[in-house]
């Protein structure tokens, strides 16, 4: 390892032990003040912890950012007012040289850029520490582009300093309550998974092109497609889409055009891509969502994407579903079997907090029903009660609390339970179509084939062994092989330490006995049965204290 590199490694122990030391305390007391209800919009105000937290994320660089980011979607770790701090963390930075990313395009994709593009703008429209995106034409004079382009050595940056922050999970993990409470190695590699993803473009084109076939039914919905041609894993060129973010319209605007109907499409869309495709934008924050001269709703910035398995697309009907008709017990059961209950998890106090946050919204005004709230209420009890989600929960949580967001803002009075009530018997409907397919039928046949078929060889087998009287049920309550090793290293310390005891007591009695062979002027036979006595007192001792026990 090169001096410079020893030098970075040791500098982010540095920064991420800082971190840790200032801010893990006051999260945990933080947590601890949790108030029953979480909400993140302008009515919570971020403590100065939290704003001085994300102050020093943004401060460290990307990959803090991108956790910073992360972090925002983990309402099992962070307090709402925390969380309400980190959604503020804006990737933006300097632009770097133009001579930088002419470089990084013609070494990605072999060729001059003028052989690529007539026109190249060499001011950026946004610039973040990952990357920046500039405008370009095409070399047909007419096709207007933007191209995404990766900053060079920020993958070797960010790979660097995800090493190390893996490290002290797993140190964390190993010796501290809230690693292995939270179980970090997991956070932290999920981290990784959803960081690396972002920087390589090529997944990233993939990503439009797919959510672009998914969602081709929604007319008033368009995601801009990749150029396969002028792509690389470090430069990303995709169709221009000239619009102003949902935040920045102005009233006119909004009266101008069907607002309502683009809220419910887009609410609809992001239904559907959790609850059916499996396979959701993750980061729809209202910079991401752009209001088109056609007066569509553009997704753009496709980096952070999350996958739904069958059996959670399942579990997320039922529990939306119960959440949107206020069926508590229901919302309570659906989020227990969503998920892995821990040591310490407890059914009764569990239920309780589920019921108290789904009753809680009954009676709320229009503009208080937000389902991404909810949604990260569950998270966070999910998290207090020691009970282990799919992280793509988190994630889901986090979308629909920035959809809350622009559906408010486009229509003041979208209602996101209505909407859910509206859509869900349709997607359900669809789900069951799907595993009704062919292939599933055929699947499910073939079981069924496969269990009647063997079902009689199975039963003579089981009456062949009860009338030879052969028949075992084998009980797996406890471990005992463990259990066994367990008592015979106690009972050999016990021995050892009778054996010390003994010889302590024999080398007491040797001292009375007068001896030609002497040690420091002592019986030399009793001081070597003393000095065994000590030693091996001494390394049982250390043995119990500091021994790794299983």
């Amino acid at each position: 390892m090169s001096q410079t590199s020893l030098s970075e490694k040791i500098a982010t122990y540095k920064d991420v032990a800082g971190l840790l030391f200032k801010y893990l305390p006051k999260i945990s007391d933080a947590r601890e003040d949790l108030a029953s209800e979480f909400e993140v919009d302008t009515k919570i105000t971020p403590s100065d912890d939290a704003n001085a937290f994300a102050d020093d994320l943004e401060r460290l660089g990307p990959t803090f950012i991108k956790v910073g980011q992360l972090l925002s979607t983990r309402a099992d770790l962070m307090p709402p007012e925390w969380i309400t701090a980190l959604q503020r963390l804006q990737d933006e930075v300097d632009p770097g040289p133009y001579e930088e990313i002419q470089s990084r395009i013609e070494g990605e994709c072999g060729v001059k850029i003028s052989k690529l593009f007539s026109e190249f703008d060499e001011t950026p429209l946004a610039s973040a520490s990952i990357g920046q995106v500039h405008r370009a034409t095409l070399r047909d004079g007419v096709t207007e582009v933007v191209v995404k382009v990766q900053r060079p050595g920020v993958r070797e940056r960010i790979a660097k300093e995800l090493s190390v922050i893996s490290r002290i999970a797993e140190f964390l993990q190993a010796h501290s309550k809230f690693g292995a409470s939270y179980d970090v190695v997991r956070i932290v590699e999920q981290f990784r998974n959803a960081i690396t993803g972002e920087l390589n473009y090529l997944r990233e084109a993939q990503n439009l092109r797919r959510l672009a076939e998914n969602l081709k039914e929604f007319r008033r919905l368009t995601v801009p497609l990749p150029l396969d041609d002028f792509c690389a894993p470090g430069v990303l060129t995709m169709e221009m889409v000239k619009g102003t973010k949902v935040t920045d319209l102005s009233g006119v605007v909004l009266n101008e055009i069907d607002s309502a109907g683009l809220a419910e499409e887009l609410f609809h869309a992001y239904l559907k891509q959790i609850l059916l495709d499996g396979f959701f934008h993750a980061d729809p924050h209202p910079g991401n969502i752009l209001l088109t001269e056609k007066r569509k709703l553009a997704l753009i910035d496709l980096g952070m994407v999350g996958t739904v398995s069958d059996d959670l697309k399942d579990h997320l009907i039922q529990l939306l579903g119960a959440v949107s008709e206020g069926r508590s017990d229901q919302a309570a059961k659906v989020s227990k079997e969503m998920g892995m209950a821990g040591d310490s998890f407890r059914d009764e106090p569990f239920e309780a907090a589920i019921k108290q946050i789904v009753e809680a919204r009954e009676g709320s005004t229009v503009e208080n029903l937000k389902i991404g709230s909810l949604v990260m209420d569950v998270t966070s009890v999910c998290g207090e009660h020691d009970l282990h989600i799919p992280d793509a929960v988190f994630m889901i949580g986090k979308m629909l609390l920035n959809l809350d967001i622009i559906g408010s803002t486009l229509a003041p009075d979208f209602n996101p339970d209505a909407s859910i009530r509206k859509h869900l018997a349709e997607l359900a409907r669809k789900r069951l179509d799907h595993h009704l397919s062919v292939g599933n039928l055929v699947s499910y046949l073939t079981d069924v084939k496969e269990l009647f078929s063997e079902t009689p060889g199975r039963v003579n087998r089981v009456l062949d062994k009860v009338a030879d009287n052969k028949l075992k049920i084998e009980v797996d309550a406890i471990d005992e092989e463990m259990l066994l090793k367990g008592f015979h290293r106690v009972a050999n310390r016990i021995t050892v330490g009778l054996i010390l005891a003994a010889l302590i007591v024999g080398a007491s009695m040797l001292m009375n006995i007068e001896s030609r062979f002497t040690l420091l002027g002592y019986p030399g036979l009793a001081m070597i049965f003393f000095l065994i006595a000590a030693i091996g007192g001494l390394v049982l001792v250390f043995r119990i204290l500091f021994g790794k026990e299983k």
